[in-house]
């Protein structure tokens, strides 16, 4: 495993610039997540990270070593993308080993890789099945396992998750946030998905419009965000935004509650409301309002609220859990 050290990098295609001067360092062995909105950059960096593009300017990092302009084969990565790319032919075990096998490594050693491989993955009752006789979750765990017998110094995974229905991407986040933990690897993981990057992430960087955002920990973009838009980028359902003269009466540019730190009351608060819709979660609800003088509002609570489209509330936002920005 390495370190990843991103110096003033730049890309341009043509007139156009996609990443805008990005600084960051990615430690030994860290769970890093760039998120964003489309467009943003992420799997534009990831890319040139894995020498899949080169950067306009700046210089890349890996374990110490400038790989600035090296090949892909010369950086030490392993690449996990959206597709699973398997070959149809072949089976678990040469799926795998393929990468190996072109390398020409002894059998001996092939077979011990794929093995060791295969077990970390649950995989181990499977190596003689072919691809069509998966699960989607299996094919991206037989896609993630040939990465793993390359033993590279950095994986880099590109929205790996996003093609599986609901319950599988959140059995294959724990699988992969249990992978880590046993392979102590330094993994670099894109999503669009806030979910993912808040359940997986030692560190999560947020991009918007090819410039970083802001970096830290889940906890601390979620308590903390540096601008309006990681507190409405971090969080579901996203944080309440007001400007104009909402945000003036609370002296800033921008004021921001979280759904979770607005309470309700049928007698009195500080802002009168007309329900809109309750989404019922089960042991959680979200209400949507219609705040007078303030706009739409939308407030978390207990699944067992009674409320319906058109009732009058009163919400107000609990004591020092609300955000100002300038």
């Amino acid at each position: 495993m390495s370190s990843v050290v991103l110096d003033r990098i730049t890309k341009s295609f043509g007139a156009v610039d996609v990443i805008k001067g990005v600084d960051l360092s990615i430690a030994e062995g860290e769970f890093c997540v760039f998120v964003g909105p489309s467009g943003c950059g992420k799997s534009t960096l990831l890319r040139i990270i894995s020498g899949l593009e080169e950067q306009t300017s700046g210089r890349l990092m890996i374990g110490g070593r400038d790989v600035s302009g090296a090949e892909p084969s010369e950086r030490g990565i392993a690449m996990v993308f959206q597709s699973y790319a398997l070959y149809p032919h072949l089976t678990v075990r040469d799926n795998i080993g393929f990468g190996l096998s072109l390398a020409k490594r002894p059998k001996a050693e092939i077979r011990e890789r794929v093995e060791a491989a295969s077990a970390s993955l649950q995989l181990s009752h499977l190596l003689d099945r072919k691809p069509k006789e998966l699960s989607g979750g299996q094919r991206q765990r037989v896609a993630i396992g040939r990465a793993i017998v390359r033993n590279p110094k950095v994986f880099l995974f590109d929205e790996p998750l996003s093609n599986l229905d609901a319950a599988l991407r959140a059995q294959m986040r724990l699988e992969l946030t249990e992978l880590h933990a046993k392979l102590k690897a330094t993994m670099i993981y894109v999503t669009h998905d806030q979910v993912e990057a808040m359940t997986m992430a030692d560190k999560i960087v947020v991009l918007n419009g090819g410039r970083i955002e802001q970096v830290g920990s889940p906890m601390e973009l979620y308590n903390r965000p540096a601008t309006p838009f990681v507190a409405g980028f971090i969080g579901s359902p996203k944080m309440n935004l007001f400007e104009g003269d909402v945000a003036r009466k609370m002296g800033c540019g921008t004021y921001g509650i979280r759904p979770e730190h607005v309470t309700l009351s049928p007698e009195a608060g500080l802002w009168s409301c007309t329900v809109r819709h309750v989404e019922h979660l089960g042991a959680d609800a979200v209400v949507h309002m219609q705040a007078d003088g303030l706009g739409p509002l939308v407030a978390r609570t207990t699944g067992d609220i009674t409320h319906v489209p058109g009732d009058r509330l009163f919400a107000s936002p609990m004591p020092g859990r609300d955000h100002r920005f300038a």
